[in-house]
């Protein structure tokens, strides 16, 4: 199985066959993880979160046939986050979701048991470093900030997300997405958990600050059946396959601790 082809059909491709190409996959400090309120402890070092995002930023969205990237121009400063467990700043320079399928819930983490419709992924690196590539081969490379999505009523701001899905259907499609401000897709509260932890797709980096949130944002029905009728298959490709259930199950902890913003 290589790079190319690890994807998320049981027992051919899926989560459970990736350390055969990625043997990280069974490391010390793997995502995502159960997130356990009575397991977690309070920090008030942590400071609060603080985005500052410049939707001019926003470049391009494309379908990776793993799952669909918004893509920002990450070439200076104007895109950041700070704040909360890290130092210096943080570049965007995409987000993306994980979801499941109109049967099934398909957030990566899970919260005192639940797993959620879906998760929102904003990916930071670290400005300490040249470059994106360079800050994936470190330990405190790339921030992420999770973000729960549950089925509720529609979020007006991801609507313009979902309008363009129509233009990048299947694998390798893409579509040019400009001003967008990605704070319009946070939930009011921004009460965090962290905890040390690895990308959650191939090559499964150990080089990500988890930021998860404590409050997610409501998504319809409508919007998520938009998510369900993408396609993992380029277009033409036989049998196309739907783009469903793209999250990785939760990992072992291994003596992590995970560290919240809030005491309540």
């Amino acid at each position: 199985m290589s790079h190319q082809h690890w994807g998320y059909e049981p027992g051919l491709n899926g989560p459970e066959c990736w350390y055969k190409a990625f043997p990280i996959a069974h490391g010390k400090r793997q995502s995502p993880v159960e997130i356990e309120y009575s397991k977690t402890q309070y920090d008030g070092s942590l400071k609060p979160l603080k985005f500052s995002y410049d939707p001019s930023t926003a470049k391009r969205i494309v379908n990776n046939g793993h799952s669909f990237n918004v893509e920002f121009d990450d070439s200076t400063d104007k895109s950041v986050l700070s704040g909360g467990p890290l130092i210096g700043n943080y570049r965007l320079i995409q987000f993306h979701f994980h979801w499941g399928s109109s049967e099934s819930q398909g957030s990566e983490h899970i919260l005192d048991g639940k797993q959620y419709t879906a998760e929102l992924h904003l990916v930071h690196w670290n400005t300490k470093y040249e470059s994106f590539k360079v800050a994936v081969t470190k330990d405190d490379g790339l921030a992420v900030i999770g973000v729960f999505l549950q089925m509720g009523t529609a979020k007006p701001a991801l609507q313009k997300v979902i309008d363009a899905m129509n233009k990048i259907q299947t694998k390798g499609e893409e579509s040019v997405f400009t001003d967008f401000d990605p704070s319009s897709l946070l939930p009011e509260s921004l009460d965090f958990y962290t905890y040390p932890g690895s990308l959650t797709t191939p090559p499964l980096l150990e080089c990500v600050t988890w930021i998860v949130l404590n409050t997610g944002i409501t998504v319809s029905p409508e919007q998520m059946a938009k998510f369900y009728s993408l396609y993992f298959t380029s277009a033409g490709e036989s049998p196309s396959k739907h783009m469903v259930c793209n999250w990785r199950p939760v990992q072992p902890l291994h003596g992590r601790t995970i560290r919240r913003s809030f005491n309540c």
